[in-house]
């Protein structure tokens, strides 16, 4: 039965319902927050996933539920939470990448896997794409003392805060550990369940988002030499414009010009959308910051400060690549204008070189026409009086009166009237074809 014929059966009117209705009201609802009961142990990773890798994906998560008799995700699921017995799981496809979540009573005993001691190592071995974050994070009922917290952070200075109102405390170091993961420990001063829950999701999130920002301050730092070197060629040619004293020296320049503007524009489609979710991440990031509501503990610095001291330069240095490599293509665009305005300048200077000469040509040929016309009118009119007066001596001679001087003098205007009307009519035939 299809989503509209299951919301009509259920409908006290028979009005058309759109076909996503109930995905849409769904969708608020695709992940929900875990309910967790401290003390516990909770392990969080997540994967920048290649496109290829989502069927393998999951695959992979419904390999573990068999190996643990537990009902595997639908195919198109995009997230599944399941308790494993031992274990919560929790697997959550995003645009980019995947969590996977491993929730852990605390049972009284030091485990150095956290959460990850019921997890076959094969399993994980297998997840795909490439790791970026990996979290351990301990939810405790009881304080633990300043000995055990250095212990746990391996004596690297932990931030932290009261959060949630004052009904937790939070600490974290934001560094890698001997295991490879980082570290959080939560104490719950009166959390419920539903409560704790929501506090591990936004701080999970929290370091989460904040890997997510920093992966594009990599690629910013790999195009900081690029974009000085770019901007040096720019500023070069732009002195060499006004430098130009030949055409050869303007197509030139173009072709450099065109050369860097194709670079640029390359750069700016492979950066702009790690560039954009940088930024997008680190909103995030001060969302859920708000969200915990912190509140300083004394001697330690809180999350935020923190994080604006140490994360907001590297966001920044990704905006200001972002931005030079923005200039630049402006910058490029109105050079390249510029040169194109003076080489169709200097085309029409020689278009209208050209048309001038072709109108002294035009004029020369005028005259030379007139002149041919002349000639010709001259010719022909000499040839017929030449025939004209062959006719009159014949005549004269048959015994007709007429003088052969005074016959050719009085058709020699009549000739040539008639000739130049009939080279002009000739000629007027040809110009109209």
């Amino acid at each position: 039965m299809t989503e509209n014929n299951t919301a009509a059966k259920h409908s006290v009117f028979s009005i058309p319902t759109y076909e996503h209705r109930n995905s849409l009201y769904e969708e608020l609802h695709t992940r929900p927050s875990p309910k967790i009961q401290s003390p516990c142990y909770i392990s969080h990773l997540a994967l920048i996933r290649d496109p290829d890798t989502v069927a393998s994906e999951y695959d992979l998560v419904s390999s573990l539920c068999q190996r643990f008799s537990v009902n595997p995700p639908s195919a198109d699921a995009s997230c599944f939470y399941q308790n494993f017995g031992g274990f919560e799981f929790r697997w959550e496809r995003h645009t980019e990448f995947s969590t996977y979540t491993f929730i852990r009573p605390d049972d009284g005993k030091d485990v150095p896997d956290f959460a990850l001691s019921f997890i076959p190592k094969d399993w994980l071995n297998q997840l795909p794409g490439k790791l970026v974050v990996a979290i351990n994070l301990l939810a405790k009922n009881d304080a633990l003392d300043d000995a055990d917290i250095n212990h746990f952070f391996e004596g690297q200075r932990p931030v932290g805060s009261h959060v949630a109102n004052g009904k937790a405390q939070v600490q974290t170091s934001f560094r890698l550990h001997s295991d490879g993961f980082g570290r959080f420990y939560v104490l719950n001063n009166g959390l419920n369940a539903s409560q704790t829950g929501r506090l591990v999701q936004r701080l999970l999130e929290l370091e989460t988002y904040r890997l997510m920002a920093l992966v594009g301050l990599p690629v910013a730092r790999s195009l900081v030499a690029e974009v000085s070197s770019m901007e040096a060629q720019l500023a070069v040619l732009n002195q060499q414009i006004a430098e130009i004293n030949m055409e050869e020296d303007e197509r030139a320049l173009l072709r450099q010009l065109s050369l860097i503007a194709a670079k640029i524009e390359q750069y700016r489609s492979d950066t702009n959308y790690r560039f954009s979710a940088t930024n997008a991440y680190h909103a995030l990031v001060g969302k859920r910051l708000d969200q915990v509501f912190e509140q300083r503990i004394s001697g330690l610095q809180t999350m935020r400060e923190f994080l604006e001291r140490r994360l907001t330069p590297g966001i920044r240095t990704c905006d200001s690549v972002r931005d030079r490599l923005e200039d630049l293509s402006r910058r490029i665009h109105r050079t390249t204008s510029l040169l194109r305005t003076r080489v169709e300048v200097s085309i029409e200077s020689q278009n209208q070189k050209l048309l001038e000469s072709m109108d002294r040509r035009s004029s020369l040929q005028l005259r030379l026409q007139q002149t041919v016309e002349g000639l010709s009118v001259v010719a022909i009119g000499y040839y017929l009086l030449s025939l004209l007066g062959y006719g009159f001596a014949g005549m004269e001679e048959w015994g007709y009166p007429i003088n052969k001087t005074i016959a050719s003098g009085i058709a020699m205007p009549v000739v040539l009237g008639l000739v130049y009307m009939g080279v002009r009519r000739h000629i007027s035939k040809i110009n109209k074809k």
